[in-house]
């Protein structure tokens, strides 16, 4: 069995030379995958495949659409077999492009008997990281190559990156960047070196599967210094006209939100709050365990199974909101107030209420 490590960041110099430098650990029985997205946009990515040695394959993959992970998906892990069958290599790093889709490719390799993912690693620039989860920059306008609409925002594309790592390889030294790391995913290890990531099984695909579970939230082990995570929940659902007038308000200076919300217009709809930085985003999850029988919950998330066994309301069921939101420098205390504020009160009525968040969710499943 192939042991594969892949290696993601969005910045492409460092994580390259991370790349080498595992490349450099492995020694002789160790290949590295890169691809060199150039000309995406023309629809061709180039694979090559080497070893301390030298190049042992490259290969221009073609494709009608423009997708960074679509030109990794399955050619990769035909790839990866075939280096597996050679029966001479050790460990084999795939350093995935700024815009790929680390998770998929992890659960698409790990589907194979010959190979097994070891470890997921993000490389992060330390000088650049804490501007870009709070900021509001689009991946196209940083120049990473992506699909033409590819509308995800930078602290998106980092802050999920962050969240399914195994390691995170910072390019130095900084509390406030390794702080805010640690406080998106508490279960990574964050070193300065990717000394000692390779030979060791840090990939654990159930849990990393958890922690990324949409409609989840994240309980930082510590919370001093510069960042800062309020832990919000409610028995109680937002006002819609409250809750999204104050919106933009409720992310600034943040880095990451996440949970569930309870709206009271949307009583039948368990939505998902994911905000990145600046830009946020409420969409439909599915329906409240209160409303499906028992022998459909398997469908629904672990976390929110477990969540909902421990606060089941009697008349309520599952039915709360829950959010984590972590900021560097952030007035918990304010942003508490605030989002109580949005909270419908108990001699306010649901049926005269207009709802701006329907137009968004029209066409959503809750099946």
């Amino acid at each position: 069995m192939l042991p594969v490590t892949l290696l993601t960041g969005a910045d492409e110099e460092f994580r390259g030379a991370v790349g080498a430098n595992l490349l450099a650990a492995a020694g002789s029985t160790g290949v590295l995958i890169e691809y060199d997205v150039s000309d995406l946009p023309s629809g061709e990515v180039v694979r090559i495949a080497r070893t301390a040695a030298g190049v042992i394959d490259q290969e221009t993959i073609r494709m009608g659409h423009p997708c960074v992970s679509c030109a990794m998906r399955g050619t990769l892990v035909q790839l990866l077999i075939s280096i597996a069958a050679v029966d001479r290599y050790g460990v084999a790093i795939v350093s995935v492009p700024g815009a790929g889709d680390t998770q998929s490719l992890a659960e698409e390799i790990a589907r194979e008997d010959e190979l097994r993912v070891d470890a997921v690693i993000t490389a992060v620039n330390s000088a650049t990281v804490v501007d870009d989860l709070t900021g509001d920059e689009f991946i196209q306008d940083r120049g990473i190559a992506t699909a033409a609409e590819d509308g995800r925002v930078i602290a998106e594309v980092i802050a999920r990156q962050i969240e399914y790592a195994d390691a995170v390889v910072l390019s130095t030294e900084d509390a406030t960047t390794k702080a805010l790391i640690q406080a998106i995913n508490p279960q990574a290890r964050v070193q300065t070196t990717p000394a000692g990531l390779l030979a060791v099984r840090l990939h654990d695909p159930d849990a990393a599967e958890t922690r990324t579970e949409p409609g989840s939230i994240t309980a930082p082990l510590n919370d001093d210094g510069a960042v800062q995570t309020l832990v919000w929940q409610s028995e109680r659902p937002f006002h819609p006209e409250r809750l999204y007038e104050v919106l933009e308000d409720l992310v600034t200076g943040t880095a990451r939100g996440r949970g569930t919300v309870w709206i009271a217009t949307q009583h039948r709809n368990r939505l998902s709050w994911d905000s990145f930085g600046t830009n946020i985003s409420i969409g439909v999850l599915g329906p409240w365990l209160a409303d499906l029988p028992a022998d459909r919950w398997a469908g629904v998330g672990q976390q929110h199974q477990a969540r909902s066994a421990l606060v089941w309301h009697p008349e309520y069921g599952d039915r709360a909101s829950y959010l984590s939101i972590t900021g560097v420098g952030l007035d918990t205390r304010e942003l508490t107030a605030r989002l109580d504020g949005c909270v419908l009160r108990a001699d306010e009525a649901v049926h005269p209420l207009t709802d701006p968040f329907a137009p968004y969710l029209e066409g959503s499943s809750a099946a």
